[in-house]
C-alpha cells in the first residue's frame, strides 16, 4: 500500500478497473469479481458515470458499472474501500449531462452516489478537460462538494501536462483545493505521459494511477503474428477499441517481449512493472474478466 500525498488515502498497487462491467462482464459476475478482488487485497475500485461496457456510445446513459460497484460493496466495510468515479463525458441529452461545470457536478455526483449506494466518494475525477467552463467555476464547485462531505478528494483524467499546470495555477490563485491524483493513459506502446505529465505530477506531489497499461490486451502476450485472434480477446470482441494489428505493431510487441524475457518476466508482467516504475505512479488500473486475471496482476505487482 502507498499513501497519496496530501491525502488520507492509501492505495493497493493494483486498482480494479470497471469499464467492461455490464458487457462483456455480466452484472452478477462483475459483483463477484469485485468482491474477490477486495478479498485479495485490492482496496481501490475505479469507475465512471459513463461506464456500461461494450454497449457504450456517446450520449448513452451509462451508470451500469456504478450500479455493479454499489451492489458489490454493499457487503463490504465502506471504510476499507477507496471508490473513485468520474464525470465529464456525455451521458444524456441535458446540458448538465456533459462536461464538468457546476451544474454537471451537482447533478452527476448525486446520481453517482445513488448508484454506488454511498454518501461520499473518496476520489472524484474530472474525466476530461472542459473548455466551456472557467477553471475557477469548476474548482469552486468541487470545493463546495468537498466541504459538504460528498467528495473527499478530487483528481483529473486525460489532462495534458499543460492543462494540469493551468488547473494548478488556478487552484493556487483562487485558494481552492488542488487535485491529489491524476489518471492518464500510459503503456509501453503509448508512453507519452511519461515525458512531461508524470514529471509534473512528481514535482507537484500528485499521485498517478494510469490506465491502458496493457493497451487493450495487446501487451499481455496473447496476440501473435500470423495467428487468429484469441477467443474472448478485446480485438475479437470490440476491435474498434484496439490498435491496428499490423506488422509494425507486431515488431514492437516482439521487441517488448524480448525485453521482458531479459528480465525473466512475461510480457504482461513487464508491462505492469514498467508502469509501476514510472515517476509518481502509486497504483496501476487493470480491467479483468476473471479471478485468474486478478491473481496474475497482483503477482506481477509483487514481482
Amino acid at each position: 500500500m502507498k499513501k497519496i500525498p496530501h491525502a488520507d488515502i492509501t492505495l493497493s498497487p493494483v486498482t480494479l478497473g470497471t469499464m467492461t462491467y455490464g458487457s462483456p462482464v455480466a452484472f452478477d459476475d462483475a459483483v463477484a469479481l469485485t468482491r474477490y478482488a477486495a478479498a485479495r487485497g485490492i482496496n481501490h475500485i475505479d469507475t465512471a458515470n459513463m461506464y456500461e461496457g461494450y454497449g457504450r456510445y456517446a450520449g448513452s446513459a451509462g451508470g451500469v458499472a456504478e450500479e455493479i460497484v454499489g451492489e458489490a460493496i454493499r457487503t463490504l466495510r465502506r471504510e476499507d474501500i477507496v471508490i473513485a468515479t468520474k464525470l465529464g463525458m456525455k451521458v444524456g441529452s441535458a446540458p448538465e449531462d456533459e462536461g464538468t461545470g457546476p451544474a454537471a457536478i451537482r447533478k452527476q455526483l448525486d446520481v453517482s452516489l445513488r448508484r454506488l449506494g454511498t454518501d461520499y466518494v473518496d476520489l472524484y475525477y474530472l474525466h476530461r478537460p472542459d473548455p466551456d467552463h472557467p477553471l475557477a467555476e469548476i474548482l469552486g464547485a468541487l470545493a463546495r462538494e468537498i466541504a459538504a462531505g460528498k467528495i473527499r478528494y478530487y483528481g483529473v483524467s486525460n489532462y495534458s501536462a499543460e492543462q494540469l499546470a493551468a488547473l494548478l495555477r488556478c487552484a493556487d490563485a483562487e485558494g481552492l483545493p488542488r487535485p491529489v491524483i491524476c489518471q492518464p493513459p500510459l503503456s509501453l506502446l503509448k508512453p507519452a505521459a511519461a515525458q512531461d505529465l508524470l514529471p509534473l505530477c512528481e514535482r507537484e506531489e500528485i499521485a498517478v494511477v494510469p490506465y491502458q497499461i496493457y493497451q487493450g490486451g495487446l501487451l499481455t502476450g496473447k496476440y501473435r503474428r500470423g495467428s487468429a485472434l484469441p477467443a474472448g480477446s478485446r480485438a475479437a470482441e470490440k476491435p474498434e477499441w484496439v490498435m491496428q494489428l499490423d506488422n509494425a505493431l507486431f515488431d514492437r510487441l516482439e521487441a517488448f517481449t524480448a525485453q521482458a524475457e531479459a528480465r525473466g518476466l512475461t510480457l504482461a508482467q513487464y508491462a505492469l512493472r514498467w508502469a509501476l516504475e514510472q515517476p509518481a505512479v502509486l497504483s496501476v488500473l487493470v480491467g479483468v474478466k476473471s479471478e485468474a486475471q486478478v491473481d496474475a496482476a497482483l503477482a506481477a505487482a509483487e514481482t
